[in-house]
């Protein structure tokens, strides 16, 4: 099974990168971008068939490690 973990910064927590991303693309003509958030993307390979331990596992990993609780959320999918 593929996981794919979606780690951002929790809403209340300033983007400075986003921002410089956002005045850039203002900058090259790119007009009513308001708001721009940037995050990761870890995909996984999970060799086991599973479906609900697979998904513990991968909470567990997000929580454990992938984010960082105080200051980021996480999400993540399953792909068969």
């Amino acid at each position: 099974m593929k996981a794919k973990i979606y780690v951002t910064l929790k809403r209340e927590v300033l983007d400075p990168q986003g921002d410089a991303v956002r005045r850039a693309l203002g900058s090259m003509g790119f007009e009513g971008v308001r708001d721009v958030r940037i995050g990761k993307l870890v995909e996984m390979q999970i060799d086991r068939t599973d479906r609900a331990g697979v998904e513990a596992d991968v909470k567990s990993m997000g929580e454990k490690l992938l984010a960082n609780p105080v200051i980021e959320d996480f999400r993540f999918e399953i792909v068969d």
